[in-house]
C-alpha cells in the first residue's frame, strides 16, 4: 500500500501543479490586447496542452486515492469526519478542474468576459483545496 500511497501523492501533486498554473495562463489571456492574435494563440495552445496533461494526471490520482480508500477498509460513506471533508475537497477539486475546462472553452470561442483580476482570485481556489485536504489527512482534526 505504500507504493500506492507514494504514487497517489505524486499524481495529486502533479495534477494540482496544473490546477495552479492553468488559471495563471487565463490571467495572461485576459490581459492580451485584441490586436495580439499571435500571443493569444500561443497562450491558448499552452492552455490546451496543459488541460490535456492535467486531465491525464487527474485520473491516476483519483484511481489511486480510491484504491487507498478501499484498501484501508474505509469503503462506504464515512460519518462526518476528516475523511468525509477530504472527499468533499476532492469533489470540489474535480469541479474546479471542469470549471477550468469551461473557461478554456470561453477563451477559445472569444466569449471570456472576466478580467485578469477575477482570474487572479479564481487561481486561489486550488491552493485552499490542497491545504484543506493535506491538513485533513495529516492532522485528522476530528
Amino acid at each position: 500500500m505504500l507504493w500506492v500511497k507514494a504514487f497517489h501523492i505524486v499524481f495529486v501533486a502533479s495534477w494540482f501543479a496544473g490546477l495552479f498554473y492553468l488559471p495563471r495562463i487565463f490571467v495572461n489571456l485576459a490581459m492580451v490586447p485584441v490586436e495580439s492574435a499571435a500571443e493569444r494563440e500561443r497562450l491558448l495552445l499552452m492552455a490546451r496542452k496543459l488541460m490535456r496533461f492535467m486531465t491525464l494526471l487527474m485520473w491516476p490520482a483519483l484511481v489511486l486515492g480510491l484504491t487507498l480508500w478501499l484498501g484501508y477498509g474505509i469503503g462506504g460513506m464515512p460519518p462526518v469526519n476528516w475523511m468525509s471533508l477530504k472527499l468533499l475537497a476532492v469533489v470540489l477539486a474535480i469541479g474546479y478542474h471542469h470549471l477550468c475546462a469551461r473557461h478554456l472553452r470561453y477563451f477559445e470561442s472569444g466569449e471570456a468576459s472576466h478580467s485578469h483580476i477575477w482570474y487572479r482570485w479564481f487561481n486561489e481556489a486550488p491552493v485552499l483545496l490542497l491545504v484543506a485536504a493535506v491538513v485533513l489527512v495529516v492532522v485528522k482534526p476530528f
